[in-house]
């Protein structure tokens, strides 16, 4: 699923006229070229992994894909921060935003999977990128962050370009065209209690948390899902390639992370945050090229007053 967020968020940065500055370190022009590749590879990488999970549509439910890409991730993650930091790096500082943070990111992982096994995953990555202006809105609202005409306006631009592209998707699916909108809500929700828990621990400490808590909440959703008695919940026996494709979204999307966290200590967050909107270009062409998928001018359109909106903010955020 889009991480746009992630870096702006979770590796925050500062500029100054003339320059970028990193813990108050001036970075070079050369390196902040170099932050901007590593975002770009990192982006692009997460577009890469829901191209494959989209591949597995029709093959085993969302609900199933989703615990097993999470549950490999945790262990993963897990393992690697016990190899890094021994047993003392296993904390839960303030348990309940952490349960939060596991509660959102299984919401935003569920309905982003099961929106794209339905719709073409360009259309599902726009309306993601929507998370940005919902994240501002709840932080007015539950952090009493100050906000800004200009933020609500780009809010309001930016679904108006949702309801371009749902228009034809809610006449032709039904409410499931607003499992998208769904999983930028979580998103951004996700977004609220990263910043709530800023500083509380390493990074890896907190990709393993959000991973780790996670899991109950999406296997719940799994175990109810397959006797709900809806065919297409029911999980059966995956095939093999199955558990490697969501064994290769688990890696892919760490290493993602990790690179775009290596994009964070050569630019300033400010600086790469345009660098998210790679992931609906290239979802666009993997849309394309692997499922067939053209959009048409009413989708294009919508995507492209969502990039609009979302540039006004991050225009806005720099000022």
């Amino acid at each position: 699923m889009p991480d746009k967020d992630f870096c702006r968020f979770a590796f925050p940065a500062n500029t100054f006229k003339g320059g970028t500055v990193i813990e108050g370190n001036p970075v070079h022009a050369s390196s902040a070229r170099s932050g901007l590749l590593y975002a770009l590879c990192g982006f692009a990488l997460l577009s890469a992994g829901d191209a494959v999970i989209k591949s597995i549509a029709g093959a085993w439910p969302g609900t199933a894909v989703a615990a097993l890409r999470y549950s490999i991730g945790a262990l993963g993650l897990g393992t690697l921060l016990y190899l890094k930091e021994g047993r003392q790096g296993f904390a839960l500082p303030m348990p309940k935003v952490q349960i939060l943070r596991g509660f959102a990111v299984a919401m935003a992982t569920i309905c982003f999977f099961l929106s794209i096994f339905v719709m073409p995953l360009a259309e599902a990555t726009a309306i993601g990128f929507t998370s940005p202006m919902i994240t501002a809105v709840l932080s007015a609202i539950f952090l009493h962050e100050r906000t800004n005409v200009t933020k609500w306006t780009a809010t309001f631009i930016a679904f108006g370009g949702v309801l371009l592209i749902m228009r034809p998707n809610v006449a032709e699916l039904g409410w499931v065209a607003l499992l998208p909108l769904a999983a930028a809500m979580s998103m951004a929700l996700l977004m609220i209690g990263n910043r709530a828990v800023a500083g509380a621990g390493t990074p890896i400490l907190m990709q393993f948390l959000v991973a780790s808590l996670a899991v109950p909440f999406i296997l719940t959703a799994a175990i109810l899902g397959h006797f709900s008695g809806v065919a297409a919940l029911h999980i059966g026996m995956p095939d093999w390639t199955i558990v490697a494709r969501c064994a290769v979204v688990a890696v892919t999307a760490s290493f993602a992370h990790w690179l775009i966290f290596m994009a964070t200590t050569r630019a300033s967050a400010a600086d790469i945050a345009p660098m998210t909107y790679v992931q609906l270009l290239m979802a666009l062409a993997l849309g394309i090229l692997v499922f067939g998928d053209w959009p048409d001018m009413t989708s294009l359109a919508g995507s492209a007053i969502i990039i609009a909106s979302g540039l006004l903010l991050w225009r806005t955020s720099r000022a």
